[in-house]
């Protein structure tokens, strides 16, 4: 029997408040690869990983997600919940293998928000490696007309790794038009809400409020 590993369920417990109570809630769009792939994500936000964590805990699938070392090293903790080092590389295919999901961030390093920098190998090696999908995967945190950000994703269709530049790019400049041109107080059209977030103060109607509209007869 396995025993029960309490710190990776309080990190997990900790991660999933972490996500609920600080972001407005996580959307996504397009066909979401079955269990066994690698994900190749832009990586424009501290909340990358955590968004990613999170869908894959509510799809019930496996996760892996690479870290640079200095960052693993700083976080050792989170290797309970599927971080390796960008060097493993081997456990990483095995887990592509075994049915995880591997986040792969192709361009190598947190960049400020913005276009797609180079992309890197090792997201295609890695799946090549493990005969997995390899799919190219937009994302953006993004405060729209709420009291919090949200994150919003679209997954694209596998590619091979030559077409994996021009596929995520391709898909980053989606992800941006549809932000750019929604209405920033309403749902973003075409997006599934997976995670429900934290709702903004002019979401709620508080019981001061409730009281001034009774007295007031603002109605």
């Amino acid at each position: 029997m396995i025993p029960f590993d309490w710190a990776a369920a309080l990190l997990r417990a900790s991660i999933r408040r972490s996500v609920r109570t600080g972001l407005g809630g996580i959307w996504v769009r397009g066909p979401l690869p079955g269990a066994g792939a690698v994900l190749a994500p832009n990586h424009h936000s501290w909340w990358d990983g955590y968004v990613l964590r999170e869908i894959t805990w509510t799809l019930g699938l496996d996760y892996r997600v690479l870290m640079l070392g200095e960052q693993l090293a700083r976080f050792p903790f989170l290797r309970r919940v599927g971080a390796l080092g960008v060097g493993e590389v081997r456990p990483a295919v095995r887990a592509a293998r075994a049915g995880a999901w591997v986040v792969v961030f192709p361009e190598g390093a947190l960049h400020p928000a913005g276009p797609l920098r180079e992309v890197r190998p090792g997201a295609a090696w890695i799946a090549r490696s493990a005969g997995v999908p390899l799919v190219p995967v937009a994302l953006r945190v993004v405060l729209r007309g709420g009291q919090y950000p949200e994150a919003y994703l679209r997954f694209g269709r596998a590619v091979g790794e030559a077409a994996l530049p021009a596929a995520l790019a391709q898909e980053l400049a989606a992800l941006d038009t549809d932000l750019a041109d929604s209405d920033p107080e309403a749902p973003l059209a075409g997006y599934l809400r997976v995670t429900a977030g934290r709702a903004s103060a002019s979401d709620r109607v508080d019981l001061p409020s409730r009281a001034l509209i009774w007295l007031t007869g603002d109605r």
